[in-house]
This record gives C-alpha cells, sequence and structure tokens, in this order.
C-alpha cells in the first residue's frame, strides 16, 4: 500500500512538473520574424568564436613564454622542466587550436543557412 502510494506521488509530480515543458501552442512562438533562429545562431557561433579566440590567444602566450623559458634554463633539471611545460603548452595549444576550427565550421554553417533562409524569402 505505502510502495503504491509513493508511486502513485510521484508520478502526479512528475505529470505536474512536465505539463510546464510542454511546447507553447504554434500562434504563440515567439520568434515570428524570418530568419529568426538562423539569426540567433549565427550571433551565438560569432559570440563562441570571439571566446575561443581569447583561449587560444592565452594558449599562444603561455607557449610563447614556455619556450623563452627553455632558452634561459641554467641547469640541466630546469631545462627539463621548462621543456615538459612547453610541451604541455602545445598540447593545449593544439586542443584549442582544432576547437578553433570546428567553431570556424560551425559558424560558416550556420551562416550559410541564414543565407539561404533570406534567400528564399519573398521581398
Amino acid at each position: 500500500m505505502l510502495k503504491t502510494a509513493r508511486i502513485g506521488t510521484v508520478a502526479a509530480g512528475l505529470a505536474l512538473s512536465l505539463g510546464t515543458l510542454t511546447a507553447p501552442a504554434f500562434g504563440d512562438r515567439p520568434d515570428t520574424a524570418p530568419c529568426a533562429t538562423e539569426t540567433t545562431q549565427v550571433t551565438r557561433a560569432e559570440a563562441q568564436l570571439a571566446k575561443v579566440n581569447a583561449v587560444f590567444a592565452k594558449q599562444q602566450a603561455k607557449v610563447k613564454k614556455a619556450k623563452k623559458q627553455v632558452q634561459q634554463a641554467d641547469t640541466r633539471a630546469e631545462k627539463r622542466k621548462a621543456v615538459k611545460k612547453l610541451k604541455t603548452a602545445k598540447q593545449a595549444r593544439t586542443k584549442v587550436a582544432k576547437t578553433k576550427k570546428a567553431q570556424v565550421q560551425r559558424l560558416a554553417k550556420a551562416q550559410a543557412r541564414l543565407a539561404k533562409c533570406l534567400a528564399n524569402q519573398p521581398s
């Protein structure tokens, strides 16, 4: 008896919480402007690309600093430590470079979708 009451309570709570997540009616769509979805995708992709570019610049600076530390190292231990830091900095830069390349592709595709949408709009 207690187990079925808990299941019923959970089911009722789930139904109430999911009821608020249902999509609004077609006429109530907030993006009534033509190509609004594509425009927001382009805007978001550009903002994300700006963030990725900032991270990439930071990683480039870390690599440059690590190279300088390798050149300035006096002892073998310092040089070994500096080379290790340089290696990790280069790996991080490579990872961010791949992310940057992917984001550039996302932006290009979003811009293509927007251009296609705008071309299909009646004037």
